[in-house]
């Protein structure tokens, strides 16, 4: 029997891409920290295959790192796609049977999952087409924000200065792969940041320094995408921002303090973020002047609604350390809710703990639902 008065949240965690363990801890924290008066949670958790499942037993599971497919054969904790809207009668077997005796299988679905086919608008285009309320960014905004190409383009044309890059798709790169080291040399200069276009945490990004080492860089980001973005690497200051929509549709959006990442690796590589405990100091509030904290803040805010974005979004800009001006690097529409992530820490910061935070983000998702209920979705002359 579903918990009287309590909103059913699904909390999706996981996901076929790189970023699967990520997702697990951020979920984690979700999960730990959603209001307990206010919110049922229910766990869902998608493999690296694939497939999905659901319960707090498999999730436990996924949290130590274990493998989860012996326990998927089990048909207690299997769960499919579709059943987010009926989980009709192959569900009778299912741990569901124990959710969806009264209301609906789930009020508002959480993604706490990162990556290809998760943040990229791929769940999000599922979620609406399921008719459910969910956390975060739409399709179009997730999609585009994912791409760092496509969302530096918008950048520049929302007038905020990006860092000089090339890109290169995998059958161009398998035809002139010889011709690169010398073209980037001309058009760029060395160093460079080679990054997979689709893909967070910085997974497959490399640093290169001579043209040597190019094609090692490039084959490495080329196996988590088919796109990839060669940038120059300017002596900048790394500094993210995270941005909240307001409950207030006529409001601005929440924008926090200004945090600073001052890895101790070259730069905020994986093994920074979530390998070496001191990978990186986390600097908050960042150390700069008032009046450039200001112009952060409203870089990222510009950023925030030039790529459309509804919920949340953690906006990544570079301070270049000769003359101050700022930089956009990427946007994360489904940032990281680790323990160690700067998205909750900037907005606690900032005034907003992480209960608060994540009721505000639930609200949201439940209101924005709401509006789009009242579009009309037939036309008869």
């Amino acid at each position: 029997m579903k918990q009287s008065g309590k909103i059913r949240v699904a909390v999706l965690y996981g996901g076929r891409s790189a970023e699967h363990e990520v997702s697990i801890r951020s979920a984690a924290n979700v999960i730990e920290n959603l209001d307990p008066t206010r919110f049922e949670v229910i766990p869902i958790g998608i493999d690296k295959k694939g497939c999905w499942f659901l319960g707090n037993e498999i999730f436990q599971i996924s949290l130590q790192q274990q493998n989860v497919t012996k326990h998927l054969e089990n048909h207690q904790t299997c769960f499919a796609p579709e059943w987010l809207v009926n989980p009709g009668d192959k569900a009778t077997a299912n741990e569901l049977t124990n959710i969806r005796e009264q209301g609906p299988l789930f009020d508002v679905v959480f993604p706490v999952v990162h990556g290809t086919f998760c943040e990229d608008g791929t769940l999000q285009g599922l979620l609406e087409s399921a008719n459910l309320p969910y956390v975060g960014c739409n399709v179009l905004s997730s999609s585009m924000g994912m791409d760092k190409d496509v969302a530096k383009r918008l950048a520049l044309h929302a007038g905020v200065r990006i860092a000089p890059y090339i890109t290169m798709k995998q059958d161009d790169w398998n035809k002139k792969s010889a011709s690169y080291p010398d073209l980037v040399a001309e058009t760029l200069s060395y160093p460079v940041f080679v990054k997979p276009a689709n893909t967070g945490s910085s997974i497959g990004i490399s640093k290169v320094s001579t043209p040597d080492k190019l094609i090692t860089a490039v084959n490495e980001a080329f196996r988590f995408d088919t796109k990839i973005l060669i940038e120059k690497a300017l002596n900048m200051m790394e500094l993210e921002v995270a941005v909240l929509e307001s409950l207030t549709s006529t409001s601005e959006p929440i924008v926090s303090v200004v945090g600073e990442i001052k890895p101790s690796h070259e730069f905020y590589s994986y093994e920074a973020k979530y390998l070496d405990q001191h990978g990186a100091d986390l600097l908050i509030p960042a150390p700069i002047s008032f009046e450039i904290q200001e112009k952060v803040r409203e870089v990222a805010k510009t950023i925030f609604l030039a790529l459309e974005c509804e919920g949340m979004a953690r906006v990544d800009l570079f301070l270049n350390k000769e003359d101050n001006e700022i930089y956009f690097n990427e946007i994360n529409t489904i940032p990281g809710f680790t323990q160690i992530s700067m998205y909750p820490k900037l907005m606690a910061a900032s005034g907003i703990t992480y209960k608060e935070l994540l009721t505000h983000l639930v609200e949201l998702a439940i209101n924005r639902h709401e509006n789009k209920r009242k579009l009309i979705r037939d036309y008869v002359e």
